[in-house]
């Protein structure tokens, strides 16, 4: 798609206008809609590029001023451009293998659950375990769990661990080879809870509790050579979609070693920030012995490719499976099996353990997170941060994170604004999960559920993300990873299944929802004077688009496509040459 004019070809151009002290360029781009993301959020016709970072930003003319005898000139032809794209929360290595042993097909209805159930049952042997990851009850047609009497009807001899989140349906052969019967009491201190029914008998759904199940895995476990492979190939795929910087907000050891050889290998094509996976309830001489590991390990200093600077823990569940920490009980539920009125999800870690960790992990040199759903978990984690700003140091300049805060309320949002506090939020829950979320709840306490209008104007740094956990493919994976479609979701705010919006007055504009994706992420992460917007000195990560997200009627805006798509100035991926390959 590209033309790239040569010296003194075009002639309505200078053939030199190589201007004394004006850096020259290596290539110029022209003629486009260049969407800046600077401070004025201006858009322009050109840019030039030198040495992989921006060297000006403007007009035609301006830009040109920049051009020697070597200077590529690429006309865009009316072409649109903006910032490379900022996931601000994925899980890739985990994501790129989960397909490895076996294709995992789409899931919408329970039909779909038992189908896949019974086809396992017929490869496997009686009691070998059949594992689902990250079915999400909410985006079931019946919106529920799979019960315990219908997994024993597909498979009666095989134990079936359906997981979603933390929490998870099993059926009575997995009960029975764990040792749980219905006369089993948990300990006190127990941070799990048993699901039973009006007669007191066990229902299979488990809070938290998988480990109580003795689980074996019989699928092919990959090599570290083939994970580094899987994370490579889902890597180009993030560059299709213009994806070019994203943060790893669970990182384990193992994960940051698969980062690291893709990085040494020189074929990492997006920017990783790593968050340092922590259990917050482990000894004070564990979680120091681990973070000190973390803080000497050369990735913990400044790298634009690759930077272990986040730690991040789990303060509760989930709102897809009915764990979420509330402020309020979450009502008697049978979408999410709970039977207690007084029910309020489940918390992870008491008060005062919460605000030392962070503490801890603050003032040694890492962003603190926790995976905070809940708006009973999104206050917990505030009050943390506050008392560390109140009694220890300002937490600002740390740029202390929420993780998911689905669930907000007013009084949080200015807390964070005032304290400096920013959030990482995913679209795709609320176009996803909405219609099972209004269900549960109303339009009352879904009031404050992603309030992105709200959070932009009361001045909260806010990145958009897709918690992006299973299958390669930015449609096909469980949670999208789609930045285009992610876009439209704060636009339209208009759940799967519905015709209506959801708390339309929270719809952003096309601008913020851009920064979303671009500035605001960088931000997130420390960078957003290295990348993020289109300006002089910036790192050039950009995209050429098959449309102007501005202008296009708003429910194209989720069909953009990425012709192609640069890594500091050099070309990632080239729609033309990907679709040769393919042979479309």
């Amino acid at each position: 798609m590209r033309l790239v004019l040569t010296f003194c070809a075009a002639l309505y151009l200078p053939c030199f206008s190589w201007g004394q002290g004006i850096p020259r360029a290596d290539t110029i781009f022209i003629n486009g809609i260049v969407h800046t993301v600077n401070p004025a959020d201006q858009t322009v016709s050109g840019f030039a590029v030198k040495d992989g970072r921006f060297l000006a930003a403007g007009s035609n003319e301006h830009v040109l001023l920049r051009r020697t005898k070597s200077t590529d000139v690429i006309d865009l032809k009316g072409k649109t451009v903006i910032p490379g794209l900022i996931d601000s929360h994925v899980h890739s290595t985990g994501a790129a293998i989960y397909e490895y042993d076996h294709v995992v097909p789409p899931m919408h209805e329970m039909a779909d659950v038992l189908a896949y159930i019974k086809k396992r049952v017929e490869i496997l042997e009686d009691d070998q375990w059949i594992f689902m990851s990250q079915v999400f009850i909410t985006r079931l047609k019946e919106q529920r769990f799979p019960t315990r009497e219908e997994m024993d009807r597909v498979a009666p001899n095989n134990p079936v661990l359906f997981r979603t989140g933390p929490d998870t349906a099993v059926n009575s052969r997995a009960l029975e080879l764990s040792g749980i019967d219905d006369s089993f009491v948990p300990p006190d201190d127990s941070n799990y809870k048993l699901e039973r029914d009006e007669e007191g008998k066990l229902t299979g759904v488990l809070r938290s509790g998988s480990s109580l199940l003795k689980y074996e895995s019989n699928t092919k476990n990959p090599s570290h050579d083939e994970r580094v492979a899987q994370l490579k190939k889902l890597v180009r795929d993030y560059n299709r979609v213009g994806i070019t910087s994203v943060s790893d907000r669970n990182t384990n050891d193992t994960a940051l070693e698969i980062w690291r050889t893709l990085h040494e290998a020189g074929e990492l094509s997006v920017r990783a920030f790593l968050f340092y996976s922590m259990n917050a309830n482990k000894s004070p001489e564990e979680i120091k012995s681990r973070i000190e590991k973390a803080a000497a390990d050369p990735l913990h200093q400044y790298n634009p490719h690759l930077w272990l600077r986040g730690v991040k823990v789990f303060l509760d569940g989930g709102m897809l499976t009915g764990s979420a920490y509330m402020r309020k009980p979450w009502g008697v539920s049978e979408i999410y099996s709970i039977r207690d009125p007084e029910y309020r999800g489940m918390r992870y870690i008491e008060q005062e353990r919460l605000y030392q960790f962070s503490k801890l992990m603050l003032e040694n040199g890492f962003q603190m997170t926790a995976h905070s759903v809940g708006d009973g978990a999104v206050h917990a984690l505030l009050e943390a941060y506050r008392t560390i700003d109140e009694n220890d140091f300002q937490v600002s300049e740390h740029r202390p994170c929420i993780t998911h805060c689905n669930f907000m309320s007013l009084e949080a949002i200015e807390s964070m604004a005032e304290l400096g506090v920013v959030a990482d939020l995913q679209p795709a829950w609320l176009y996803m999960d909405g219609r099972t979320l209004l269900k549960q709840f109303g339009e009352d306490r879904t009031k404050y559920f992603q309030p992105y209008k709200t959070i932009f104007e009361k001045g909260v740094m806010v990145g958009g993300g897709s918690d992006h956990m299973q299958r390669i493919g930015s449609r096909r994976s469980v949670n999208p990873y789609n930045p285009f479609l992610g876009m439209w979701i704060t636009l339209k705010r208009q759940p799967r299944y519905m015709s209506e919006t959801l708390h339309s007055e929270q719809k952003i504009s096309r601008k913020q929802a851009l920064r979303l994706y671009t500035f605001n992420n960088a931000f997130l992460t420390f960078e957003e004077k290295e990348k993020g917007s289109i300006e002089p000195g910036k790192l050039a990560d950009f995209v050429i688009l098959d449309r102007d997200i501005m202008t296009v009627d708003v429910d194209d805006v989720k069909e953009t496509q990425v012709l192609e798509t640069y890594l500091g100035g050099r070309i990632v991926y080239d729609q033309d040459k990907d679709n040769q390959l393919t042979g479309e």
